[in-house]
């Protein structure tokens, strides 16, 4: 498979400085000590912790009070500022001729610089397998998952291997009630259908999206599902859905699934 090395457009002049120590033999990671020796028991070793991140200016999108409805230009700045960062981390982790990263955590942050700035973070340890046998992504990238490192152990032990972190989001506007429904739903319990159909809307785009990406990197599945929420300070009737997990295959064609050992500490 002939691939192109990703470029380190876009990382700071001290990430070099800290890829080079890591390169040197002095591995960072976020690993517990747990995960630290399946990951090593898995016949991978840790070389880094890498870090994707951008500051990104979210735009306005007007939404009618009272429909609901997606709200496509915020969907794709959402969407666009994580795939920077994630593509930055990616990059950390090509420098250290990685085959894969684990344990991807996606972050938002918001700072006092203004209401409409947020960052992106992604963040993972890089690893590579002992013996040199690649477990890259088809695309020839460093494969993505938010496995912890037993997670990824007992996928391993299982004949599975983690392709990509596949996402997929929807920022979605809830219509308003009017004052007249509003009233008349005041004295009795009842189902708010218009919530109700709305927030399952915006969840199924969100996995839906997800199910694509997967699809793309030719997967078998998708383990470690998450949905995640938030308002990320747009007010209370516009949320964020937002469905991430690892896309996984099989090894090989031909395997069999053995019940994995656990590895317990050990303890005095």
């Amino acid at each position: 498979m002939s691939y192109d090395p990703t470029s380190t457009e876009g990382l700071p002049k001290d990430a070099g400085v800290r890829l080079a120590q890591n390169r040197a033999g002095l591995f960072t990671s976020d690993l517990s000590v747990n995960e630290f020796l399946l990951v090593k028991e898995a016949g991978f070793e840790p070389l880094g912790l890498v870090v994707g991140s951008s500051i990104y200016h979210i735009g306005f999108q007007f939404a009618r009070w009272q429909q609901s409805q997606e709200l496509t230009v915020l969907t794709q700045a959402m969407y666009h500022a994580r795939e920077l960062a994630m593509t930055r981390m990616e990059e950390e982790a090509d420098q250290l001729g990685a085959d894969g990263v684990i344990g991807v955590r996606l972050e938002v942050g918001r700072y006092e610089w203004g209401a409409d700035l947020a960052e992106f973070i992604a963040i993972g340890t890089a690893i590579k397998h002992r013996d040199g046998v690649l477990h890259r992504a088809p695309d020839g990238r460093p494969f993505t998952s938010d496995l912890s490192g037993q997670d990824f152990w007992t996928l391993i032990q299982a004949g599975y291997r983690p392709l990509s972190l596949v996402m997929g989001n929807c920022v979605y506007h809830v219509a308003h009630q009017t004052l007249r429904q509003g009233l008349g739903n005041a004295m009795k319990n009842v189902e708010m259908t218009n919530y109700t159909q709305a927030l399952y809307d915006a969840r199924e785009l969100a996995m839906a999206r997800m199910g694509e990406e997967a699809k793309q990197v030719q997967a078998e599945g998708i383990v470690g599902v998450n949905l995640f929420e938030g308002s990320h300070g747009w007010g209370s009737h516009t949320i964020e859905f937002f469905a991430v997990g690892s896309a996984v295959t099989p090894i090989s064609k031909e395997h069999k699934i053995s019940k994995p050992q656990l590895v317990l500490p050990v303890t005095d």
